[in-house]
Order: structure tokens, then sequence, then C-alpha cells
């Protein structure tokens, strides 16, 4: 028996925009939803980068959804905006207050409002975090993510392990279903889940597994199997 209600296209968008409008980063935020087959799409302006993440992070908690696109526009930055001096001093400031970005292995150069990051981390989820800090920060139009994943080796079985962990910690089906194989530093992973929910929480897991740089990401959604 599924351990979820079915909802059609009308219930998903009802549902996005009631997540949206619970978020207190959107407040006065005009954002279109549409929804097709559990696919949602998200269309319009928005202010900064921040916002347009409270967004698609709201769209991916709501009941139903089964994929997110993300066709927002980021219009200028409002006001004076900070220099590319004010902009790099920042981030580097904010690398060092993170206990979890190993920052003294990531470089930051500024042009035109544009970040990028150079270096080289352990961890997946290191180096998305740190781009995902960026993202939010003041002044900045975009980051060009340079950073090198150089983790030590590791087995597939270790992934299977952090699979199972992850879907246990969600309360979810076992990963017995799932095809894993890693070479070369990526994992390839095919197979069911029955939820969005269950897909986010394997590929989440995996972004913190010694020995995966990329994922390559083949799993379905199949509420039904």
């Amino acid at each position: 028996m599924l351990n979820q209600t079915w909802m059609n296209d009308a219930q998903v968008r009802e549902d996005v925009l009631r997540e949206m409008r619970l978020d207190s980063r959107l407040k006065g935020v005009e954002i279109g939803v549409a929804v097709s087959d559990g696919t949602v799409t998200l269309t319009g302006g928005v202010g900064s980068t921040t916002e347009t993440l409270a967004a698609l992070e709201a769209a991916s908690r709501s009941g139903g959804v089964f994929e997110v696109v993300n066709n927002l526009k980021t219009d200028a930055v409002a006001g004076m905006p900070r220099t590319d001096v004010d902009i790099a001093r920042a981030v580097g400031q904010a690398f060092e207050w993170d206990a979890l970005i190993p920052h003294p292995r990531i470089q930051v150069a500024v042009s035109n409002g544009w970040v990028a990051l150079h270096g080289r981390v352990d961890l997946l989820r290191e180096r998305e975090d740190a781009e995902r800090m960026v993202r939010r920060m003041e002044g900045v139009r975009g980051v060009y993510n340079l950073i090198e994943v150089s983790p030590p080796e590791a087995r597939a079985e270790n992934v299977r392990e952090a699979i199972g962990a992850a879907l246990k910690r969600h309360a979810e089906r076992e990963a017995e279903g799932i095809d894993v194989s890693l070479k070369e530093g990526t994992a390839s992973l095919a197979g069911k889940v029955h939820t969005w929910a269950e897909k986010q929480a394997i590929l989440g897991a995996l972004k913190y597994a010694p020995g995966v740089e990329r994922v390559n990401d083949q799993l379905s959604i199949d509420p039904y199997f």
C-alpha cells in the first residue's frame, strides 16, 4: 500500500502556491506556477537569487511534485550595487564562518558581480554548499563553480549503504531495487522510486558519500510500482 495520497495537477499547483505564501522570503513576489503530470514550471521575474532558491525549495517541498523546472529570471539588483571587492570580501568572510565549507581550499574571483570559485574539496556536497551560499549573497549576479571534487577512494557498496540510510531516515522503502555503479568518481543510479522526496533523499545522501564526484541520475518516479 502506498504511503502517499495521489494528487491531481490542480491540487499540486495549490500546494505549491500555499508553500510559497508561507515562505517569508517570497513576500510580495509574483511567480507563475504551471503543473503538468506532476512537473512544476516556475515563471516570472524575481529580485534576487535568494528568491529564486526560495521558490525552488517551496515547490520541492510540495506534495505530488515529481520535477521542478526553473524558468525564473532574476532582475537587476536594486539600489547601489556592491563593488566586486565588496562581494569578494563578503564571500571570503561567509566561507570562514561556515565550519562545513573548507574555505582555505577555495579561491574566489569576482568580475562585474559574477563570482568564480576555484579549488578542490573532498565532497560533492561541499562544492554545492559553497555555490549555494554565494548565490544567496547580495550583489551576486551569478556563479561559475569551477571547484573540483577530489575525494578519497570509494566503493559502490558504500554508496549503496548511503542510499539505504537516506531512505531509512525518510521512512521510505529500502534501496534494494536500485542499481548502483561507481566508476572514476561517477555514481550511476537506475531504478524506480515512489516519490519525489525519495529521489531527493537518495541524491542528497550521495553528495555526502566519499568518492562521489558526479551523479548520473537515471532514477524514475513511479508511485504505482
